[in-house]
């Protein structure tokens, strides 16, 4: 799959497709633009903070943002992380994948911060996979382009 330009999307904007921005501009690489949005924006979740601060990237520094404010023109690829919930719409000619993962913050259940801070890790381990296979293709397909 040919893509210069990534967008994540789920509901707040504030783990799945946080987390998945921050690998995704470590392991792609500056050559690709990567985005992140949600259709209900809130916060970075604090949990997803730490995970990825676990690998040495910061997500202090990021805020939620609406997927209404995205510029389709600025687009190749959409991934979607909603698992349970409706995934926001995104109009375009993009690409799509789907990498439905179960929310990590697991609102509805009682955990301590730390049972709430492996369910983070797990999304983060699982996303970090996903990305690796897809930044892997992606160079296969590149290098068959060249030859």
């Amino acid at each position: 799959m040919q893509f210069d330009s990534v967008l994540f999307l789920c509901v707040a904007n504030s783990a799945r497709s946080q987390m998945a921005e921050g690998l995704a501009r470590d392991l792609l690489g500056p050559d690709v633009l990567v985005q992140s949005a949600g259709s209900a924006p809130s916060r970075v979740n604090p949990y997803a903070i730490a995970a990825m601060a676990e690998l040495g990237i910061d997500l202090g520094t990021h805020s939620s943002k609406a997927v209404t404010g995205i510029d389709p023109a600025t687009v190749d690829l959409v991934i979607t992380l909603c698992a349970e919930e409706v995934c926001p719409v995104f109009l375009s000619e993009a690409d799509r994948l789907h990498w439905p993962l179960q929310d990590p913050d697991r609102k509805g259940e009682i955990l301590t911060d730390d049972e709430r801070l492996a369910h983070f890790r797990t999304a983060r381990d699982i996303i970090k996979l996903k990305l690796i296979s897809l930044r892997d293709s992606r160079a296969q397909e590149l290098e068959t382009v060249r030859a």
